[in-house]
């Protein structure tokens, strides 16, 4: 059990819960690892596999789930998903309930399936990793996040809204690259992303493609009808969607914000990422 602190705001009630919920299916009690500021959680899940662990409970929000992803990828070990954080992504997209007895539940029920994650860097993701206007908005500030939950992200997009385009340059696999403007380039595993939003239709977690979004709004005001379409489902002329299985973006005037799995990264000129094919096992429903 890989548990981020900052997100449980009562410790010993939750390892009562777990411990019960485990007990009454037969399961022994489970090691306990708590995340640190210097290791969110990746350490922990990587000695846990180490010492024989075959599940790998992540009991955070995103970036616990993130990290933990990150070290199970390619392992033998599953990974359990218990959502007590701000955006939930990977839990929602895989249909984890938020109630923690619930969400125990799912792993000691025995659903499994084996899902597609993308490689940047030293880091794997199974929602998406972003450059751009989606990186943006997540510095909303953590009170703000506690009190509203994922709407919180509405409010920073809000303030982000005339920030200005980037000149990008796409590479898609062995294609020649295209370059064009820009205002977010989203490299999607899953279809729903922040605030339920369905930004990639056809992304599938175990179809062998990454969904690469480019959004290109040319004012501020046309982010209005860039959402509604998205929400309705309807292609929008300023939102253009490819597959890929390797994603090369490289931003050619200015550094950018980053992100992966809803985790910022330092900003930077570019996004490298490589599709891992079935990498990850995840207890679902």
């Amino acid at each position: 059990m890989v548990v981020n602190p900052s997100k449980v705001d009562d410790a010993k009630d939750l390892r009562s819960r777990v411990r019960s919920t485990l007990a009454d299916a037969g399961w022994p009690e489970p090691s306990w690892w708590e995340t640190t500021p210097d290791d969110p959680g990746a350490g922990q899940a990587a000695k846990a596999v180490r010492d024989g662990a075959e599940v790998v409970f992540a009991c955070g929000g995103d970036g616990t789930v993130q990290s933990c992803l990150s070290a199970l990828a390619g392992s033998r070990a599953a990974l359990a998903i218990v959502p007590v954080g701000t955006g939930n992504l990977l839990a929602t997209n895989l249909g984890i309930p938020t109630d923690t007895v619930r969400a125990v539940r799912v792993a000691t029920q025995g659903g499994r399936r084996r899902i597609d994650v993308g490689r940047t860097d030293d880091m794997c993701f199974a929602v998406a990793a972003g450059i751009g206007f989606d990186a943006e908005v997540l510095d909303a500030p953590e009170p703000l996040k506690r009190a509203l939950g994922w709407p919180a992200y509405v409010v920073s997009a809000v303030r982000h809204l005339h920030d200005p385009h980037f000149v990008v340059e796409i590479r898609l696999d062995d294609a020649p690259p295209s370059r064009q403007r820009a205002r977010s380039v989203m490299v999607a595993n899953v279809a729903d992303l922040r605030g339920r939003l369905t930004v990639a239709p056809d992304a599938s977690d175990d179809d062998g493609a990454l969904d690469v979004v480019v959004v290109a709004p040319r004012r501020p005001r046309d982010w209005v009808s860039v959402v509604y379409r998205t929400l309705r489902r309807r292609p929008h002329p300023q939102v253009q969607r490819y597959k890929a299985g390797e994603v090369d973006i490289r931003v050619l005037d200015r550094a950018a914000s980053r992100q992966v799995d809803g985790n910022t990264l330092e900003p930077g000129d570019r996004l490298h990422v490589v599709l891992d094919r079935r990498a990850l096992e995840v207890c679902v429903p």
